[in-house]
């Protein structure tokens, strides 16, 4: 579709749950569901700043995020509102749904931050993950998260073009 198509915007509500609750729900603009990866647009849905530390989630941040119904992950680009890279957020999740026009992911507390020259990668919560019990109640949930985030890590430096390579 081009800027100049009359055609409208297709969106999607994200639905993110954690521990089988929602967690958030936000809009955004469906870019392509090649029936395995859904690419999604949105704004940062959170509420005010967020700052890690090793970035800051703003308004008006600009997220396209990655999903798969086959991956243990989901990769979500982030940029200034003026459309500077700040890097990847990563998060490991189960593989994502579609049911109508909800894109459904369940996050299982592991996650990747790559900065946007690749220096930086940080593997974050582990202890929430092993906090959460799911090596226990589901132990081949668990294994194949820990797979993903290990994967996620080898892959973890852009390319030359400046992408992350599972896209």
């Amino acid at each position: 579709m081009s800027a100049n198509s009359p055609e409208p915007l297709r969106r999607v509500e994200v639905v993110l749950l954690k521990a089988g609750r929602t967690k958030i729900r936000y809009e955004a603009e469906l870019l392509a569901d090649d029936g395995n990866r859904v690419t999604v647009r949105a704004l940062w849905a959170g509420e005010g700043v967020r700052d890690f530390g090793f970035v800051r989630f703003e308004p008006g941040d600009v997220f396209t995020e990655h999903y798969w119904r086959d991956r243990w992950y989901a990769v979500k680009e982030v940029r200034s509102p003026e459309g500077t890279l700040k890097g990847w957020y990563c998060d490991i999740t189960r593989p994502a749904t579609v049911s109508g026009a909800e894109l459904v992911v369940e996050d299982l507390d592991l996650d990747l931050w790559v900065s946007a020259d690749g220096t930086q990668v940080l593997r974050l919560d582990e202890d929430e993950f092993e906090e959460s019990g799911l090596s226990r109640t589901d132990p081949e949930a668990a294994s194949a998260a820990w797979a993903a985030l290990n994967e996620l890590e080898q892959l973890a430096h852009p390319d030359a073009e400046g992408r992350f390579p599972p896209l």
